[in-house]
């Protein structure tokens, strides 16, 4: 299983990211995906999941109505769409996936929000 994320940056208060996990070596459209946050100093958290074909998604509070899931099976990538980001969105940002119960992570991608 191999999860690759990309699409970080810096992006002022107010702005957009998308970020995107490419995954490989597992039946993608089989699995659900979770995309999870790291900022310094705090533990890691659930930000959004989205079932292995997409009828059902979650967020987290801190997210909702702001961050957007969603995935397309035929290209093995899930997205996060991140609109009216925060100073305190900033974190490093991780593609998971569970996998024959075993957890699988990308190497994360780093999203900092400030001016």
């Amino acid at each position: 299983v191999q999860l690759v994320e990309s699409g970080g940056g810096l992006v002022q208060p107010g702005g957009s990211l998308r970020l995107s996990c490419a995954a490989s070596g597992f039946t993608f459209s089989s699995y659900g995906m979770r995309w999870y946050r790291q900022a310094p100093g705090k533990e890691r958290e659930l930000v959004a999941g989205i079932s292995n074909g997409g009828g059902r998604i979650n967020y987290a509070d801190s997210v909702k109505g702001r961050f957007t899931i969603s995935r397309d099976n035929a290209k093995n990538t899930v997205y996060l769409q991140m609109n009216s980001l925060k100073p305190e969105d900033t974190a490093v940002y991780y593609c998971n996936a569970i996998v024959y119960a075993n957890y699988y992570w990308g190497q994360g991608t780093q999203v900092t929000v400030s001016s």
